[in-house]
């Protein structure tokens, strides 16, 4: 089958979230056409340029979300009167403006949320046809227009207090924000020889990556399956707590997210949450339970194999080190795992702690570096033998690719004992990475990692260095317990999260959501026998094969006409390629 694949600010781009997994999946379903919808985020994601792309990757199309393009597009009277309407409708939604005293007449909390979502996707879908009717929405967005209705709406009877206090500099970053995020809507993705020749489309993220997805299923019937390994609307809210942003601002794009959130899990055929921390956040925003199927991420278990199989110490370069490994920014809380450390220190003098990892692309994550190794200068004074020689810290701030840890398996392999401190974690990947190494582990309880981790490592509060402390010193004196967990653990690891445990399950929903999706193409062969995909697998091979004659309606429905005959012979310019550059 064919599938559009539907990223933002990842694959095919060399860096960016879930690029890796993304690869790994087309790869691994080489059976399976894709066809690559991206949406950049920054002209240095596009000019760092693409990954090498597998040849089942048929074409590549993208936009960016970074830049705003003036389209040249001039509304009428009547147009601008249809805009302001959707616009207005779907911003009364996200302020909580009821339609009428009758709408919560009936006190249920339920009636009153369902009632908004419906009007908050009617108006979405109003904008979208209007962008398709009349031309790009860039230029009614950024209008005068918009910003008379968005004032509108949040001086209304009825809106939130907080958007009532909004000021004109609030209410300008709210609709340079909502502009950005609705830039989807005006693409011309949306037509039979685009979205619309897909079999299924698959969002890599929800937010904007998903948009394209919504207007393919509301356009042209087609399935959409939703991928959310971080859950766009957590992190939104994360990325919202560390700004400077007026209260007005933080909750008006609070409450837009959320409803977009909520139609994202209404439209979906199915919802794959990464974990069960995920899966709970996409409940709370209305996701239906029956559509829900946990996918963990799935691992290269090969590249850890060395390591892993030596579970017994013979890879132990230090057995009195503790180890952690990842990206150095304040969520992981290294100010935490110093003060435990320290408490450790006393009890085994000997041990020391091996930090492995660069900073976050985050100018603070450079500060946050800093300040951690003068904490731990300041915690653990070089100790030297004599006042002539030179001291010796028992913390060490490493990266990998040096001599002394030239591999990530390495920065595993170089202590007895891996220890995570976040305070904020989605899905623990370098707990995983450690599990697959065979390592005991030691974790704070946050995000994901209880699920993880199933029994077969330590897991204590977060933000405790004491009971942090008291954790690893009971594994650095128990050596059997240690090389039991870590063989646990690795067990575990090889049993549910690798690349092929994560490449058959998505396998088998592709085909589950293709066999209950209306028939949008009724095709027949010689025989009269029905095809089973919408699109045949030879109408996409180059040469003189077939050509599909099939008929699509704007909204899906179950097949009513009668079939159409697969087998008419093409003429040779009649051949239908998708493998078209990007």
């Amino acid at each position: 089958m064919r599938i559009g694949l539907l990223t933002e600010g990842g694959y095919p781009y060399v860096g960016g979230d879930a690029g890796l997994w993304c690869d790994r999946l087309v790869r691994g379903l080489g059976q399976h056409e894709f066809d690559v919808y991206a949406l950049s985020r920054t002209e240095r994601q596009e000019d760092q340029g693409w990954v090498r792309l597998p040849p089942q990757v048929g074409r590549v199309r993208t936009a960016p979300l970074w830049a705003a393009h003036d389209d040249g597009v001039v509304y009428g009277r009547r147009t601008r009167r249809r805009f302001a309407e959707a616009y207005g409708e779907l911003l009364a939604a996200v302020c909580g403006k009821p339609r009428a005293a009758s709408a919560e007449a009936s006190g249920d909390p339920e009636d009153s949320v369902g009632a908004e979502a419906d009007r908050f996707a009617s108006a979405l879908y109003g904008l979208a046809e209007l962008a398709r009717d009349e031309g790009g929405l860039a230029g009614a967005l950024r209008s005068e227009t918009a910003m008379r209705v968005l004032e509108r709406a949040c001086r209304a009877p009825g809106a939130p207090r907080t958007a009532r206090t909004a000021s004109v500099p609030d209410l300008l970053t709210v609709a340079a924000h909502i502009e950005r995020t609705l830039r989807p809507l005006s693409l011309d993705w949306y037509e039979d020889d685009a979205l619309g020749s897909a079999d299924l489309c698959h969002a890599a993220a929800g937010g904007a990556a998903a948009l394209p997805g919504l207007l393919a299923r509301h356009f042209l019937g087609v399935p959409l399956l939703v991928t959310e390994y971080g859950v766009q609307l957590r992190a939104h809210y994360l990325a919202a707590a560390t700004l400077e942003e007026a209260p007005a601002v933080r909750a008006l794009l609070a409450a837009f997210h959320g409803r977009l959130a909520t139609e994202v899990y209404r439209a979906a055929a199915i919802v794959t949450p990464g974990n069960t921390h995920a899966r709970r956040w996409q409940e709370r925003c209305g996701a239906d339970r029956a559509k829900l199927r946990t996918v963990h991420p799935g691992m290269e278990a090969a590249r850890f194999a060395d390591v892993g199989e030596g579970v017994r110490g013979s890879r132990c370069a230090d057995p009195g080190a503790l180890v952690w490994v990842g990206r150095i920014e304040p969520a992981k809380d290294l100010i935490s795992l110093l003060h435990a450390f320290a408490e450790v220190r006393r009890a085994e003098p000997d041990t020391r702690l091996r930090i492995v990892g660069a900073p976050a692309e985050d100018p603070e994550a450079a500060t946050y570096l800093t300040h951690c190794k003068a904490l731990a200068a300041q915690l653990f004074p070089d100790e030297a033998e004599g006042v002539h020689a030179v001291g010796d810290n028992p913390v060490s701030f490493e990266e990998i690719g040096g001599p002394e840890i030239p591999s990530l398996a390495e920065a595993y392999a170089c202590g007895a004992l891996v220890v995570l401190s976040s305070v904020v974690e989605g899905f623990p990947v370098s707990l995983v990475e450690a599990m697959l190494c065979g390592r005991a582990t030691v974790s704070t309880d946050v995000g994901a990692v209880v699920e993880v981790i199933g029994g077969t490592g330590l897991v204590v509060p977060p933000r405790n260095p004491r009971a942090l402390a008291e954790a690893c010193v009971a594994l650095l004196r128990d050596p059997e317990r240690r090389e039991r967990l870590g063989a646990a653990a690795r067990a575990r690891a090889l049993e549910l999260f690798t690349v092929e445990q994560n490449i058959t399950a998505f396998h088998g929903i592709y085909l589950e959501i293709v066999s209950h999706s209306p028939v949008r193409r009724v095709v027949v062969d010689d025989e009269g026998e029905p095809l089973p995909f919408g699109v045949p697998a030879e109408a996409h091979v180059p040469g003189r094969w077939t050509v599909t004659r099939f008929m699509t309606e704007r909204r899906p429905r179950r097949a009513e006409d009668a079939p159409v005959r697969a087998t008419v012979p093409p003429p040779a310019s009649a051949t239908v390629f998708a493998g078209e550059g990007a």
